[in-house]
């Protein structure tokens, strides 16, 4: 499995310090450190997808106040640990069997 970094605040200002050089694979989470749901954007998507679940409402995940990511060599990889982690965390607002 991947290292995750820390847990961080779902704010704006937190968002847009991503870096967006690879692809990532990224949680966000309930304030009790439950994964409401994991998700994955391309190279230099990472801040606009992030911010798509924080400001539009058919994007937004409920409860989501904190966030985690990490960084993968391209999005083929990405999507394998997406995978992984919905399987092993059944995350509420994920699609199961993806």
């Amino acid at each position: 499995m991947i290292k995750l970094s820390r847990t961080q605040n779902f704010t704006k200002a937190n968002i847009e310090k991503l870096p967006e050089n690879k692809a990532i694979v990224y949680k966000i989470k309930s304030s009790a450190a439950k994964n409401l749901y994991t998700g994955i954007a391309g190279r230099g998507r990472g801040q606009n997808r992030l911010l798509e679940h924080k400001e539009l409402k058919r994007e937004q995940i409920p409860g989501g106040t904190r966030f985690q990511f990490a960084q993968v060599k391209n999005k083929e990889r990405a999507e394998q640990i997406e995978k992984q982690i919905i399987k092993k965390e059944q995350p509420k607002f994920n699609e199961q069997n993806k």
